[in-house]
């Protein structure tokens, strides 16, 4: 079997490096941070996954993975970094780059002719042909005499480990010999899923296009959610009663978009269309703004100076991950506005987001009021107590 080395040991690089090797593969893992390294070379893993400790256990019992803060040689380079948004002096919204460019960099520095170098990382179009110049300018190779190509991840938190199995992958390249090499290199591991090929540019197309689809339709159950404020009626049991036609299907409202996917990727196909994607960019304020509409709800029942327990601060119910969580948003307008705020995240450990983490049962002790941003299981278990105290549903937790 060849050797995979998985560029950045994150939310997607640790479980997608767990997957190869239990696939069969001899897999290295590259972080840069050394601490990181440490705890999964001692075989734990730092982040919350179901079923991602069980599996990393399996996986490093077969002598074939390990990790390392130096790039190695390989046969396949995956690059599984960050791609977050950043802000322009202009005022624009653009995608940041650095984290990709330099993943590309340090394969550069061992890839061979004949190596594949993919890029799993969410990223605006021609970031492939990006990678593919930038290995060739440190590597002294030709395109020609590697291989490039792209294979967007489409895993969620808290299923990663199945959807890594199960669901479909696109395969996009420049070259069609590029695009069947890297859909070879993981067919042992879509073992139910179609993997389907394609160019460069549509592949990336692809996963923008997914995630923006999901923006826009939150946008519109955000609306909506204001809108049934207005009229005082519940907009999950509108919603519910909506989706029995059976061509409409509307979208959960929630306290705004967070993670590193849907409230990121739309800002990636605008950066490049502004002038043809006005409603791209309306459900990204849409979405953005509902931490402060919130927050104005909240004033309404309760005023600055009381005590209000933000329940879930991660983006997304039963995960640790608060990547652009518009929860921790939400704490930060609320403190700004002369609240005192009681963060409860029970899948974090210690202090998150700069508030100090309570028990759910420390903040419904504490709290005047308590705003639900998260469906958790704790809160489900505890829909009674909640309830109890004079709130906010934002998520129908508490219906």
């Amino acid at each position: 079997m060849k050797k995979i080395e998985i560029m950045g040991c994150g939310y997607i690089g640790l479980p997608t490096a767990v997957t190869f090797t239990l696939a069969g593969y001899t897999v290295c893992g590259f972080d840069i941070n050394p601490a990181v390294v440490e705890r999964l070379n001692n075989g734990q893993i730092h982040i919350v996954e179901p079923g991602l400790q069980d599996a990393m256990t399996q996986a490093m019992a077969t002598g074939r993975l390990h990790f390392t803060t130096t790039p190695e040689p390989a046969d396949v380079f995956i690059i599984c970094v960050q791609t977050p948004h950043r802000d322009t002096p202009e005022g624009k919204r653009v995608s940041d780059m650095r984290f990709v460019e330099s993943a590309a960099r340090s394969v550069g520095g061992v890839l061979r002719a004949g190596n594949l170098c993919v890029l799993e990382s969410t990223s605006p179009p021609y970031s492939t042909r990006l990678v593919e110049s930038i290995v060739s300018e440190v590597s002294g190779l030709a395109p020609e005499e590697f291989m490039t190509a792209h294979c967007p991840e489409r895993i969620i938190p808290g299923r990663m480990l199945i959807e890594l199995r199960e669901n479909d992958r696109i395969v996009g390249a420049t070259r069609p010999e590029s695009a069947e090499y890297a859909k070879e290199i993981y067919s042992p591991v879509v073992t139910k899923g179609t993997i389907r090929v394609t160019d460069d540019l549509t592949a990336e197309m692809c996963k923008l296009v997914e995630n923006t689809f999901r923006d826009i339709n939150i946008a519109y159950a955000n609306e909506l959610s204001k809108v049934c404020d207005r009229l005082g009626i519940d907009v999950f049991s509108l919603i519910q009663l909506a989706n029995c036609h059976p061509r409409v299907n509307v979208h959960t409202p929630g306290v705004g978009v967070g993670g590193h996917c849907i409230a990121v990727d739309p800002w990636f196909i605008h950066e490049k269309f502004e002038d043809i994607t006005p409603l791209i960019y309306q459900a990204r304020l849409v979405n953005d703004s509902k931490p402060a509409w919130v927050a104005d709800r909240i004033e309404r029942d309760i005023a600055p100076g009381s005590t209000v327990a933000v329940l879930g601060m991660s983006f997304k119910a039963n995960i640790d991950d608060i990547r652009e969580s518009p929860s921790v948003e939400l704490a930060k307008l609320l403190t700004q506005r002369g609240y005192q705020v009681l963060a409860c995240e029970p899948f974090v450990r210690g202090d998150v987001a700069g508030f100090e983490n309570h028990s759910l049962e420390e903040a419904l002790a504490a709290c005047d009021y308590a705003v639900v941003t998260l469906a958790h299981d704790p809160f489900k278990a505890a829909k009674d107590k909640i309830a109890a105290k004079p709130h906010f549903d934002c998520v129908g937790l508490l219906r």
